[in-house]
């Protein structure tokens, strides 16, 4: 489980809606500030990036800076706050439509899904984050007001089209850490994940031949090749699944009475 320091929403809502909507004052005098909110932020997701969310704090962030612990507090509040302000700055949408597929709204999806998967490759720490209640900042909705925009030609109802948006997301969030595992794995052991494999392969070869896995043992050589790409064989058969639905309730909603 994560700390409520890893849970989003965790810190002052208020106050961290008024700076994810709003910003950190500025001064109304005197010299333009060398230490700005969104300097503060960019730090913190530096350091995520690089060493981890447990290796931010506002001393790590304020060396960084090259400034005094104390001074980060006249623009956030603590931690808990700054997370969600990361959040925010992490999953900005892209600007360009052409991001958002063809048109169609399974494109819209696939980019979607694809572009989440992208996010948790460059930002890995995103993962040990409860983002269960997420603070609604600008990306957030800027994000969903996109994505709904596109799907709507569904025809599902209003919470039919956000469960379909969460389905996709949470399929790529188990994708994104079964990833993201398996390369702290080979980066900590110092041994590719196809070594590792190779490693076990005789005893394995041992086991099969015994009779004891007639199923295991049937199954074609290249089964277990890193070359199927199983996250997207995986999107495209929710997308499938989402396909003959759509077309069902269609099909419904011309049925004479």
């Amino acid at each position: 489980m994560t700390s409520s320091g890893d849970t989003s929403g965790s810190g002052d809502i208020v106050r961290t809606l008024e700076l994810l909507w709003d910003g950190a004052p500025r001064p109304s005098r005197g010299p333009k500030p060398g230490l700005t909110l969104d300097r503060i932020v960019e730090a913190a997701v530096r350091i995520a990036d690089e060493e981890g969310f447990d290796a931010v704090s506002m001393r790590r962030i304020a060396t960084e800076l090259g400034t005094g612990a104390m001074s980060l507090y006249r623009y956030v509040p603590g931690k808990a706050e700054l997370l969600d302000l990361m959040l925010d700055r992490v999953q900005r949408p892209s600007e360009n439509p052409a991001d958002l597929g063809d048109g169609t709204w399974r494109s819209a999806l696939e980019a979607m899904a694809r572009a989440t998967l992208a996010l948790y490759t460059r930002h890995p720490w995103l993962l040990g984050v409860n983002q269960a209640r997420p603070l609604l900042g600008p990306s957030a909705l800027d994000g969903m007001e996109k994505v709904l925009g596109r799907i709507r030609p569904m025809g599902l109802t209003d919470p039919e089209l956000v469960s379909a948006v969460i389905m996709v997301d949470g399929y790529v969030v188990g994708a994104a850490r079964t990833q993201v595992y398996q390369r702290e794995a080979e980066r900590t052991s110092g041994m590719t994940t196809a070594d590792f494999f190779a490693a076990q392969a005789p005893f394995i070869e041992k086991v099969m031949a015994t009779g004891r896995y007639p199923v295991l043992g049937s199954l074609a050589e290249d089964t277990w090749s890193p070359e199927f790409d199983h996250f997207e064989f995986g999107l495209q058969r929710i997308l499938d699944g989402l396909e003959v639905f759509v077309a069902g309730r269609r099909e419904g909603s011309r049925a004479p009475e």
